[in-house]
């Protein structure tokens, strides 16, 4: 039997507990997700450092899942725009049921190998792009579909389940082992199961990110100021890196589109904005690089 669908012997009277335990004890083992997620770290680095220079020469992230795990890839993947800048088409979600189950629950999709397959298979996959197939049981028919699609295009095929042994994780290419164990109420791997998962993208999708430069020390100066909210942001992260005032922080965002790599290499360097943006194209993209470019 799949450990994540072990009855949990420590709760077996969950339904019993005062409402104080019942939150104590349903959040207390979510704990046991951080730990999972710790102990793949070796696993986690391997898939960044195979991820960079295939996403750096081109490449796009493709999210598979079903249920619970498939929205957790979608949640990663829409993320990346405001938080990144990261190009909408280069952050591609294949959900089992298809768009109509991020809201509403299709289970029977999840059964159907050759939908995954073919799928997979439309997005017209290469060897740039990086794949990563969730599935809690590790054995999702519709996600192996498109883990056997992925790895026909030679894409890198990342697998992330929460079962040793897992098929997902021993036939991808790579493959992360998050062994959260049995879940408080019995098989609902929506709890730390999700949850593991949803540390795991959040680290491997923020490290790709900061090695293509679209962080500055711990800054996020790639993002997407698209609200009144955002825009604050931009402000305040372009005063935080050059010291500048609101007014001048202002200024130098206004005249680049508020894109706030410009600003800070703009401000820090005292040049014009378009010397500014030429210092980041010569260096990538990385403000680090540009501050030390000469003219």
């Amino acid at each position: 039997m799949l450990t994540t669908e072990i009855p949990s012997q420590e709760h077996a009277g969950l339904d019993q507990y005062p409402v104080a335990d019942l939150v104590a004890t349903l959040i207390g083992d979510q704990f046991n997700a951080v730990v999972a997620a710790r102990q793949a770290g070796a696993a986690i680095v391997a898939v960044v450092e195979a991820a960079v220079p295939r996403i750096a020469a081109g490449g796009r992230l493709i999210y598979v899942g079903a249920g619970t795990s498939g929205r957790l890839g979608v949640l990663d993947g829409v993320e990346l725009h405001p938080t990144f800048s990261w190009p909408h088409e280069r952050a591609l979600s294949l959900l089992a049921g298809g768009k109509g189950a991020m809201f509403l629950a299709v289970e029977g999709a999840e059964d159907d190998a050759g939908q995954g397959a073919a799928d997979l298979a439309a997005l017209g996959p290469g060897r740039n792009d990086v794949v990563l197939l969730l599935a809690a049981s590790g054995a999702t028919p519709y996600v192996l579909g498109a883990l056997e699609a992925a790895r026909d295009s030679g894409a890198l095929t990342v697998g992330i389940a929460n079962n040793p042994g897992a098929p997902l994780v021993t036939r991808a290419g790579l493959g992360i082992t998050l062994d959260t164990g049995a879940e408080v109420i019995s098989g609902s791997t929506r709890l730390k199961a999700g949850t593991s998962q949803k540390i795991v993208l959040n680290t491997i999708s923020s490290a790709i990110m900061v090695r293509l430069h679209k962080v500055y020390g711990n800054l996020m100066v790639d993002m997407k100021p698209s609200n009144s909210k955002l825009v604050r942001r931009a402000v305040a992260l372009t005063m935080h890196a050059t010291g500048a005032d609101e007014a001048r922080a202002r200024a130098a965002l206004e005249q680049c589109g508020f894109h706030v790599k410009v600003a800070i290499v703009a401000l820090l360097r005292q040049l014009p904005v378009p010397q500014a943006q030429a210092l980041l194209d010569r260096s990538a993209g990385s403000v680090r690089a540009a501050l030390l470019l000469q003219q």
